[in-house]
């Protein structure tokens, strides 16, 4: 697998000095990705729109099935490549799926070319070459030579607009080219519809409809040029249509101000002086270009590139700086490189008035709440908007508002599974928008309708339509029969469950409560103890024959193998224990997961995994082991938690090439590591405590929304003194590895005493 870029951001200061502005400390750093699928590029926290490059053009499918090359293209970016085919303005951060890539914008001179050639043949096209030595990534600006055209590209952008800015050479043949048929994921018939609306020479505005991980997403646009184009065009690449109106009374190519179709490249042209600055503001909306415009002028009424680049990086400074950390040089690279793709997605989708469109495909206004889109929660419920709920706890409540808007349009009766661009894309197993609600009821971050949120949690666990939801409240898990990932989802089905029993408790009603809770105990069912794993079963109640621990292949279980999953037991690891046989068997099977040797053969046809994210046969780069390292804390031994964290941190994230031990997944994976850094990790979202594990700053000051301060102090930290041998809350002994949300929330300071030998 090729690598990926990182956009690190280092943040240079006094090693050892408290970071209080980091923004202002921001340099780039090129780096690399193992399978991090991160774009360079512009945008705001959690802003609509991600401006960024991108390299290549490659198709989903090669002849009739799908092109695994396409993988390494989620965000679009990908650093070993040569060439840059332009910049569109949305992108997923760290997928391992995709789509996206809206309104692909390309600066050329001399000839003018429509279409972006190969890689192989980069000059029968209009894609540019470019070098590292002249790209620079900071938060919210990017910077790149594109070398074939010596045109200067810089990029900035608002929360709704993409700002570009162009210094090109003298020339009588300049151009703008805009792509409506580029995307990422993308396949012939993925557009729907484009249509292009030249109003005057320097705005123009449409929109596009495309079919693709989401089936029925359009978005509009409004673009304006700082300069009015001599001429425009465009080329129509679609098949010849059987039927196609009398529209052939117009020479629609050139300068005529309606473009329409599936496969269209428009372009305007340029008369431009040596160093001549040609700027675009590109604004986005969910509703129309009438929205659009409004987006532009609301957010973008001027041209200073400049100040639209310090606004945005204010924005960052503001969002960054709720965590101030006194660490060495490596530490503050990797805490706030982590701290900026944590707060990229989910990302906010209406319009500045507030408008958006709905799962219904009709509009609809926020009203007293942001309205967000990008819900990757199979893998964000785990730890992102549990850091949300500390460090963003306005932004997580429109976030759970936002999810009950989507129940509210879902004819299915569903809360969002993997939600995008006003689409459910269904992707992942669970209903884990369930535990994202439950962990901010029960830590008191419920700034909407608990008695409406507990009822569509309810609805959504109850039905009985959904891959296989009927048989699992039938029999007490899926047959394996019914779906090929029944062991794993029948594991996330009973953890969900016991979120649901939570806010019922938390909100006073027992019947719910005993209903779920009940239900949380369905692993049990999927727990083979002549084996000691939990395994797929059939309808019989037979456990499914050719078992193999190891292997991710038609074993019943997701991105994971039976090893990993079967510690899937985050909301009972007391439990879990004794179905393991007790403490000692239970330590020795979890000690083996991060020793033992796995072969090649059981990833190396996995697209998702390569050997620097695995540690033993612990997967880090995939989500579901990522509270285990966390589980010894119900043992004798809690200290194997403290030794193991550490090495994980060190093992799994860098400041430069291979920064990233597997996809960043939306923030998951990087919200992880600002968790574990700070000493404490939440394995069972909906409860209100943290597994303690071992810090690896010196100190941590937590600026907290309600004007709390929350200190955490770490006394001899080192690479060698990993154990904690004490713990003080505010001044007394913590009695136990754990800490409550509240003894945050309230403020106060937290010091670890660390030492080279464990606490037994």
């Amino acid at each position: 697998m090729k690598h990926l870029l990182i956009p690190a951001l280092l943040f240079s200061s006094v090693c050892g000095a408290q970071t209080t502005n980091p923004a202002k400390y921001v340099k780039p750093i090129i780096g690399t990705q193992r399978m991090g699928h991160t774009y360079p590029g512009a945008t705001v926290p959690f802003g609509m729109v991600q401006l960024s490059p991108d390299t290549d053009t490659i198709s989903y499918e090669q002849n009739g099935k799908y092109n695994p090359d396409v993988y390494k293209y989620c965000a679009g970016y990908q650093y070993d490549d040569k060439t840059i085919v332009g910049f569109s303005h949305t992108h997923f951060s760290g997928t391992g799926h995709s789509d996206l890539g809206d309104f692909l914008i390309m600066p050329t001179v001399g000839d003018l070319k429509l279409n972006p050639g190969t890689a192989d043949k980069p000059r029968s096209g209009f894609r540019s070459a470019f070098s590292h030595a002249n790209e620079v990534a900071e938060a919210d600006y990017y910077k790149v030579k594109l070398d074939d055209y010596n045109i200067t590209a810089e990029l900035t952008a608002t929360n709704r607009v993409g700002v570009h800015q162009y210094t090109f050479p003298k020339s009588d043949n300049a151009h703008i080219i805009l792509d409506l048929m580029s995307g990422i994921y993308n396949y012939e018939d993925k557009n729907v519809w484009t249509f292009v609306r030249v109003e005057n020479d320097t705005l123009i505005t449409g929109y596009r409809q495309t079919n693709g991980w989401a089936r029925t997403r359009t978005v509009y646009f409004a673009m304006t040029f700082s300069k009015p184009f001599i001429r425009y065009g465009n080329q129509n690449f679609s098949k010849r249509q059987v039927y196609r109106g009398f529209w052939g009374k117009f020479n629609q190519s050139k300068n005529f101000p309606e473009m329409a179709g599936k496969q269209l490249r428009a372009y305007f042209d340029f008369n431009t002086a040596e160093g001549e600055k040609i700027k675009i503001k590109f604004a986005l909306s969910p509703v129309s270009t009438e929205g659009a415009l409004a987006n532009l002028r609301a957010e973008a009424p001027g041209w200073d590139f400049d100040k639209i680049r310090q606004q945005g990086q204010a924005l960052w400074n503001k969002e960054l700086s709720k965590v101030s950390i006194e660490a060495d040089e490596e530490e503050k690279v990797n805490f706030y490189t982590s701290m900026y793709h944590a707060f990229i997605t989910p990302t906010v989708y209406m319009d500045a008035d507030g408008s958006y469109k709905g799962l219904d495909q009709r509009n609809h206004k926020a009203t007293g709440f942001t309205n967000y889109t990008t819900f990757s929660l199979w893998d964000t419920y785990r730890a992102l908007h549990p850091l949300f709920n500390i460090l963003q706890p306005k932004r997580n409540s429109d976030m759970v508002q936002s999810m009950l808007a989507h129940y509210d349009q879902s004819l299915l009766h569903m809360l969002p599974v993997w939600s995008h661009y006003a689409n459910d894309n269904w992707c992942m197993s669970g209903y884990h928008s369930v535990a994202v609600i439950a962990d901010a009821v029960v830590k008191g971050n419920a700034n909407f309708d608990t008695r409406k949120a507990l009822n569509a949690c309810v609805t959504t666990a109850r039905n009985k339509s959904y891959e296989g939801i009927g048989e699992y409240i039938a029999t007490g898990y899926i047959p394996a029969e019914k779906i090929g990932t029944s062991a794993s989802t029948t594991l996330e089905y009973a953890y969900d469950d016991w979120a649901i029993a939570q806010m019922a408790k938390k909100l006073g009603r027992p019947d719910i409560y005993n209903e779920f809770i009940k239900r949380s105990t369905n692993y049990r069912n999927v727990f083979d103890p002549s084996v000691g794993f939990m395994r797929a079963r059939m309808a019989n109640g037979t456990f499914k024959d050719k078992f193999d621990p190891l292997s991710t292949a038609n074993q019943g279980f997701i991105e994971g193998n039976s090893w990993n999953f079967s510690f899937f037991v985050p909301q009972d690891p007391a439990d879990l224990i004794k179905l393991m046989g007790g403490n000692n068997r239970f330590v020795e099977h979890l000690d083996s997961l991060f020793t033992m040797e796995l072969p090649d053969k059981y990833f190396e046809e996995t697209e998702d995994i390569t050997r620097d994210g695995i540690i033993g046969n612990y997967v880090h780069g995939n989500e579901p082991s990522h509270h285990v390292a966390y589980l010894y804390n119900w043992t004798n031994q809690p200290w194997k938690t403290q030794e193991r964290i550490r090495m994980i941190l060190k093992k799994q994230y860098h400041t430069g090439p291979d920064g990233l031990g597997g996809n960043d997944d939306c923030g998951q994976m990087s919200a992880w590591y600002i968790f574990s850094t700070l000493g404490f990790y939440p394995v069972a979202p909906a409860s209100d405590e943290y597994a303690i594990g071992s810090p690896a700053i010196n100190k941590a000051t937590l600026k907290l929304e309600n004007g709390k301060t929350f200190v955490i102090d770490v006394q001899n930290q080192s690479e060698k003194n990993v154990y904690v041998q004490k713990i003080e809350l505010n001044g007394k002994v913590l009695p136990s590895l754990f800490l409550k949300h509240d003894a945050i929330m309230k403020g106060g300071k937290l010091v670890f005493y660390m030492g080279d030998k464990p606490v037994k």
